[in-house]
């Protein structure tokens, strides 16, 4: 039997409230996170995924009062990513009540943090976020996918593919896979891009960018991912857990119901 797909909604988290909007421009406000959070988790959400898209530069405190409350109120494990730079950055994420973090730029600044996180508390607390866009005749990416960082706005000339392997070496347990090109499209998921990463890596990849129908979902499992992620089309009640998970069982794949 195999492992059934995971539905996870991710809560964009800016100044304490949830935003959203086109490929992390034009931001509207979605709510309390707290709140969203507890409804996701009584919809039937396998797991949330809670971005800090300002922690880079704004004021971490409101970020592990928020987890904390989100904690509280929820029984699906949480990853928690955005400004997570050192070990005591994890160690204080999990003390809030997150069950992983999600580390994306000061792993590109250096690598080596994904193998000490991972030594201290295990790879299954450590999910590398990778934000990947497509480029043109760049013989630097082979796959044709450069990983970027702030929000897809600049790259680093790092074949995304390739990184997404090198971290699951370092101990990375879990790879967010983000597609700069399609997030907050709701054209779908960038299938091509997960079906690349899913042959070079063994460890579980959550496809994310794109969501737009309930048809959208199984491609992207299809391609290889092993969760599905998205957030506008949940918090703005286009889709419900429930309907993304039936059309996923429709369409032959296990889901947790």
């Amino acid at each position: 039997m195999s492992l059934a797909v995971r539905v996870i909604p991710c809560l964009d988290v800016d100044n304490g409230r949830v935003v959203k909007g086109v490929n992390f421009v034009d931001l509207k406000d979605a709510g309390d996170p707290v709140t969203l959070a507890a409804a996701y988790d009584a919809q039937g959400a396998d797991e949330l995924v809670f971005l800090d898209i300002t922690a880079s530069s704004g004021d971490r405190a409101t970020t592990y009062d928020v987890v904390s409350r989100t904690a509280d109120q929820v029984f699906i494990p949480l990853t928690v990513g955005g400004g997570v730079r050192t070990v005591d950055d994890i160690d204080r994420l999990l003390r809030a009540g997150a069950d992983k973090a999600g580390i994306n730029t000061a792993a590109i600044a250096r690598p080596e943090f994904l193998t000490e996180a991972a030594n201290r508390f295990g790879s299954q607390c450590v999910v590398l976020s990778v934000d990947a866009r497509r480029v043109q005749g760049d013989t630097q990416t082979p796959s044709g996918f450069e990983v970027t960082t702030h929000g897809g706005r600049v790259g680093t000339g790092i074949d995304a593919v390739a990184w997404a392997a090198e971290g699951a070496s370092r101990g990375a347990g879990e790879i967010l896979l983000n597609s700069m090109d399609a997030d907050g499209t709701k054209d779908g998921f960038d299938t091509e891009l997960i079906e690349q990463v899913r042959k070079v890596l063994n460890v579980p990849v959550i496809a994310s960018g794109g969501a737009g129908r309930a048809q959208d979902f199984a491609p992207a499992v299809r391609a290889g991912a092993d969760a599905v992620l998205a957030a506008s089309v949940f918090h703005f009640g286009v889709l419900s857990i429930a309907e993304v998970k039936s059309e996923l069982a429709n369409s032959g794949l296990p889901v947790r119901r």
